[in-house]
């Protein structure tokens, strides 16, 4: 069977690429096409994969690519697959799904509607002040007609959580299996060391959605380590707003093996924004270290108060300082934790998903 993969693009590395890759693993063959491509970000890691690119692969969109969001719909269309592969498997945030092809059975993977047309402030956000934001609105009706075609092209759509799914219904008038997406237990277990040292962590893409902005008004107050990993636009704005000497502002770590050590050796992972799944959740619990979350979007399908973590109820600092303070009373087994997430496993993924392509 002649596979082919189709991705939004490869600029970053989050949950989406993590997925990317488990796919890459079950079909070593399949050629990869994406929007744009920075190889230097993904190391040796997609290293010899045939991967074809769009007319947008260039240096200057690739670092900006958020001024040129209005174009992607247009490049996916322009990516053409004919009739060369039996099965096209696009994992999509939005874009891939897009592309066109004349032959063969299309799985969509779908982490979220496209957020750029259905819930557009996170885009909108960091590039117009709020009384230009209305002048975008035609882009917005464009966006949205055209994800809404697009999403009807897939003969499968799977859904990384049954939140998504929920959207994926509201938004396309499409149902969606669910599957959640792997964590890589090669990469992601816990020490040999039982003992946690005395700080928390949270990491990730430095945007306004992921609220990081919470995590360091709340640990100003409650004057306790932690360690904040990851770059991204609202860097400069959240060390601006750090109080305590206690907070230290990690850029990111690109050696995997460290991040897995910090996490692994925390106290719990601070994870206070909705997030469509959450896969560094999962990878958390993986390495034996609870979440604290909020309680909303996919974490309702990760953590387990009392069990593998706490939540907090209201996106305020103070939510999450009594949440913190209510996890540091709790009891929780290491062990349990871990074994709570055996459920996201790659091998379970890999097996879910050759499921799916018999369904076809």
């Amino acid at each position: 069977m002649k596979v082919a993969l189709v991705h939004d693009y490869l600029n970053q590395f989050g949950g989406a690429e993590r997925v990317l890759l488990a796919l890459a693993r079950m079909f070593p063959q399949a050629p990869i096409y994406t929007l744009f491509y920075e190889p230097g970000i993904f190391g040796d890691l997609l290293k010899g994969r045939e991967i074809k690119t769009s007319f947008l692969n260039h240096p200057f969109i690739r670092k900006r690519h958020r001024m040129f969001i209005p174009l992607f719909a247009k490049a996916a269309e322009n990516i053409d697959l004919g009739d060369k592969y039996d099965l096209i498997i696009s994992d999509s945030a939005g874009w891939a799904k897009g592309i066109r092809y004349t032959g063969g059975k299309h799985i969509a993977y779908v982490h979220t509607p496209l957020r750029y047309a259905w819930e557009p402030g996170e885009w909108l956000g960091t590039l117009f002040p709020k009384p230009l934001i209305k002048l975008a609105s035609p882009i917005i009706n464009y966006l949205r007609r055209w994800d809404k075609i697009a999403s009807q092209r897939p003969d499968l759509i799977l859904a990384n959580s049954a939140y998504t799914a929920r959207k994926i219904k509201n938004f396309y008038g499409r149902g969606a299996a669910v599957l959640h997406p792997p964590v890589w237990n090669e990469m992601f277990y816990p020490d040999l060391n039982p003992g946690k040292e005395n700080y928390f962590v949270a990491f990730g893409r430095l945007i306004h959605y992921k609220r990081f902005d919470l995590v360091v008004k709340a640990f100003n107050k409650l004057d306790l380590p932690i360690k904040i990993i990851g770059s991204g636009p609202e860097e400069e704005k959240l060390k601006k707003l750090v109080r305590s000497e206690k907070i230290e502002m990690i850029p990111e770590i690109k050696d995997e093996n460290l991040l897995r050590r910090i996490i692994s050796d925390s106290q719990a992972l601070i994870f206070p924004q909705v997030e469509d799944f959450g896969l560094s959740a999962a990878e958390s619990l993986a390495c034996g270290t609870a979440v604290i979350a909020y309680r909303a979007g996919g974490a309702l399908e990760i953590v387990q108060d009392g069990i593998n973590g706490a939540f907090f109820d209201e996106q305020t600092e103070e939510s999450l300082t009594h949440a913190v303070q209510r996890f540091q009373k709790m009891d929780l087994w290491q062990r349990t934790i871990t074994q709570s997430a055996q459920k996201f496993s790659e091998e379970n993924f890999k097996t879910q998903f050759s499921a799916a392509i018999s369904l076809l």
